[in-house]
């Protein structure tokens, strides 16, 4: 079988750690042709580490590559719903990362040109190939919680704003903070698990505060720095919020920088015959009762990189025209629900979808 010509466009953090090791894992079934970032240190570097293809500087330079089925897009978030639109219509199934784009007009405009072209474009919405969310996700459709009234999600980190006055942390690219960057992984996931009941109300607020002062931001650690002083800071960094669904409410408290010296990273699923905890990227506990007796159970079971089973999932299925899981009709409603979030929290009340 001729495998399938991949171009990978943004060689930054995400490309080198998932996109790129993901298709080198799956590499009976495709071939990265080409690499291109605007930086183009950057994509010969990711070329040289592949050891073939070809490394270029403006995405458009490959649009009517005939050769070219699918598309990585790991670019800042601004910029997703332009490329993605651009390689749709030219006829490309592309999987871009998560968010889908800056808010869920972009999203809706993405998923129209995948329909209008007949073309599968997937979100990066990587925890819906963890092998633990999967499982969760069987026990709560298997009825093992009962009556699942409440989740709960907390992504909180201690003095660790990423990349300080660079993209992550300027809203005109990244669309916002703390919520849209690392909040997104956590609310695809409960959507997932719990079979995306529609939005009710949301209930909601943010604060930007602790990096303000840029220059006096005192942090433990800064993935994408190091901070740029001359650079921007109009994003959250941290939000709490309540969300009304037409099944379980949902509440959440994440945070970038907290002057808290302890992280949490974990979900909570709440129902009347039983409750899962989550730890975010790990394991997870099972509590109940039986005859009088709490109990707690934990389980055993093999394991799969969820990045591996992203890329793969995305390259067997998108050239057959087959909606997945990672499908843009799944993922869009996380968009509107941050979009609501953001609204909810400018407005300083509480708002109807």
């Amino acid at each position: 079988m001729e495998k399938i010509k991949v171009a990978i466009i943004g060689c930054g953090q995400i490309a080198r750690s998932a996109h790129l090791p993901g298709y080198q894992a799956n590499a009976d079934l495709a071939e990265v042709k080409y690499f291109v970032d605007i930086i183009p240190e950057r994509a010969q570097q990711l070329c040289e580490k592949y050891g073939s293809g070809t490394a270029l500087t403006d995405y458009h330079d490959i649009l009517n590559d005939p050769e070219l089925q699918c598309v990585s897009v790991c670019t800042p978030n601004y910029v997703h719903a332009p490329i993605a639109i651009d390689f749709l219509n030219a006829g490309k199934h592309v999987l871009c990362e998560k968010p889908a784009a800056v808010n869920s007009e972009l999203a809706a405009q993405m998923q129209k040109a995948a329909d209008d072209n007949g073309k599968i474009l997937n979100i990066g919405v990587c925890n819906r190939f963890n092998t633990a969310v999967c499982k969760v996700a069987e026990l709560i459709e298997q009825g093992e919680l009962g009556k699942l009234y409440h989740v709960y999600c907390s992504f909180r980190a201690h003095r660790s704003i990423p990349g300080l006055g660079g993209p992550f942390t300027t809203k005109s690219m990244a669309g916002g903070g703390a919520l849209i960057d690392w909040g997104v992984h956590y609310l695809d996931l409960i959507f997932y698990c719990i079979n995306q009941p529609a939005i009710k109300t949301v209930s909601a607020a943010t604060y930007s505060i602790l990096g303000k002062d840029m220059k006096n931001y005192v942090y433990e650690s800064m993935w994408a720095g190091p901070p740029d002083y001359n650079g921007t800071y109009d994003v959250e960094e941290f939000v709490t919020g309540l969300v009304r669904t037409e099944g379980p409410t949902i509440s959440l408290n994440g945070a970038w920088a907290q002057n808290i010296g302890e992280g949490a990273s974990f979900i909570e699923f709440l129902g009347d015959k039983g409750g899962i905890k989550l730890q975010y990227g790990g394991n997870f506990t099972f509590y109940s009762t039986k005859n009088g007796m709490l109990t707690e159970t934990k389980y055993a079971y093999a394991t799969e990189n969820m990045y591996n089973a992203e890329i793969r999932d995305f390259l067997i299925k998108a050239p057959q025209g087959i909606k997945t899981k990672a499908n843009i009709d799944c993922a869009i409603l996380t968009s509107r629900l941050m979009d609501m979030i953001y609204k909810s929290a400018e407005l300083e009340e509480e708002i109807k979808a």
